[in-house]
């Protein structure tokens, strides 16, 4: 063997594995984007649940209308000789992966709206679905909150101007 040619199928290899580890990493990239985004639309459709279990719940109060003291009491609504179900079942939060919601509290203090907990920057800033188009601009998951009435937004966090 020659002393020119020694090392050139180790550098080869080298430059190989060089190549495969920028495409996985890119992989990597592209994927964590993906699940991001779905956990974004998994929030805002679990948001979206919980706000009209809200409001299905205050609608059907007999008598005087008022909110739930607890999330579970949209499982089971006993204020009725039949239970009522205004959610099918306590959502996770897909940010966060626990059932720990934000709380928005009406006057009496019962439960008007929840929020997520994540202190993340959002991907998603713009093109929001009518019903939460306030989202826009908003910095932080927490400050997206999923409430049964537009009244309860007001003291909330202001959308940030761009």
């Amino acid at each position: 063997m020659r002393t020119g040619e020694q090392g050139f199928t180790y550098l080869g290899v080298l430059f190989l594995i060089m190549l495969m580890g920028m495409g996985l990493a890119g992989a990597g990239q592209l994927w964590s984007t993906a699940s991001q985004r779905a956990r974004e639309r998994d929030l805002l459709w679990v948001g979206s649940q919980y706000a009209q279990a809200l409001r299905s719940y205050y609608r059907a109060s007999p008598g005087v209308a008022q909110y739930p003291a607890a999330l579970d009491d949209l499982l089971e609504d006993n204020r009725f000789p039949q239970t009522v179900r205004h959610l099918r079942r306590l959502y996770a939060d897909p940010l966060t992966g626990n059932t720990d919601w934000g709380l928005i509290r009406s006057f009496d203090g019962r439960i008007a709206g929840v929020y997520s907990q994540s202190r993340q920057r959002p991907m998603k800033l713009a093109h929001f679905p009518a019903q939460w188009v306030e989202f826009e601009g908003m910095t932080r998951y927490a400050d997206w909150r999923f409430v049964a009435e537009k009244a309860f937004m007001e003291g909330t966090p202001a959308r940030a101007t761009p």
